[in-house]
């Protein structure tokens, strides 16, 4: 099938090359968001996707707008059979929707109808789901609501961060996703309406969102600083300063109760206390500076038996 492939970000480039060096499909075209600044300059730069495109000599679609009237006719003149998504980052109407006679198929990264919207990730190593996993599905008007075509699952590790997570799904789910089209070209493959119950939402995480709440269990803090690492990564106040975490891990030994928020640094670690046990942190990154060993970070702040983290 003639296919055009819309995408942006690293976790897309999986499918795009599957879909490139595929024998029975041609990507005629790929669409992307704009160039976006990036770097201390902030020069715009084109995305992941488009940077494999041009090195594949793929022409690159990046419309400011993509379904005004002017994108929708010059993607009908590219004809394609069917479009396919992932991570595109722009919500697509009708008349886009339109084009393709195999419509716009998306890999998405949950198991739908869980964990609908732009983080599912996030939101299912935060949930602590045991499993996981991607789903290919057409795309219809309604947010990530479209028939089902295909499902692979993935078990979420107790260390998974979500980049590590999507790593693995960006992987299995280019598979789905080529072998979803290669079903639909052949007529081997319908899809299938989503159940109406098990439906959860998993809206885009924002840097607020990312602030440590230290007045909640000790095991939903662990959870959620995995969620949003590397980005846009948790953190918390220390006095008047943002300091940025890594991963925590739950001390299941401490027999000495701290108060939510507590910061206490020994030789055996440095602690902060929430609603049950405290948490062991690991790497730690001051304004203005590279991430460090907490404990390093704890001897050049010279915290006081009153530290507090906010």
């Amino acid at each position: 099938m003639r296919i055009v492939f819309a995408g942006t970000p690293e976790p897309a480039l999986p499918s795009l090359r599957r879909l490139i060096d595929s024998a029975r499909h041609e990507v005629v075209a790929v669409l992307t968001r704009p160039d976006a600044a990036a770097g201390r300059r902030a020069k715009p730069s084109p995305s992941p996707v488009a940077q494999l495109a041009l090195e594949r000599g793929i022409p690159v679609l990046r419309p400011q707008r993509p379904n005004s009237d002017e994108f929708v006719a010059e993607l009908a003149e590219l004809a394609p059979d069917a479009c396919a998504v992932v991570a595109y980052g722009a919500l697509l109407r009708d008349g886009l929707l339109a084009v393709p006679e195999h419509g716009w198929i998306n890999l998405h990264f949950s198991l739908l109808p869980a964990w609908r919207g732009a983080a599912p990730v996030q939101a299912a190593i935060a949930a602590g789901d045991a499993v996981t996993g991607a789903t290919t599905f057409q795309i219809e008007p309604a947010l990530d609501s479209g028939p089902v075509y295909g499902v692979v699952t993935e078990t979420v590790r107790p260390t998974d961060t979500a980049a590590s997570l999507l790593d693995r799904l960006s992987i299995s789910g280019a598979a789905l996703l080529e072998t979803t089209l290669d079903g639909i070209a052949d007529g081997s493959l319908s899809p299938v309406p989503q159940p109406c119950d098990g439906v959860t939402v998993a809206p885009k995480v924002t840097v607020e969102d990312a602030r440590v709440r230290w007045d909640l269990p000790a095991h939903v803090v662990e959870r959620r600083i995995r969620a949003v690492t590397p980005n846009p990564g948790a953190w918390t106040l220390v006095g008047d300063l943002r300091i940025k975490l890594g991963p925590v891990t739950v001390d299941d030994a401490a027999d000495d109760p701290m108060p939510p928020g507590a910061i206490r640094a020994d030789r055996s670690g440095v602690r902060v206390g929430t609603a049950s046990q405290p948490v062991l942190l690991g790497t730690v990154q001051p304004p203005g500076k590279k991430p460090m060993d907490a404990a390093a970070w704890a001897r050049g702040a010279r915290l006081d038996e009153t530290a507090t983290a906010t």
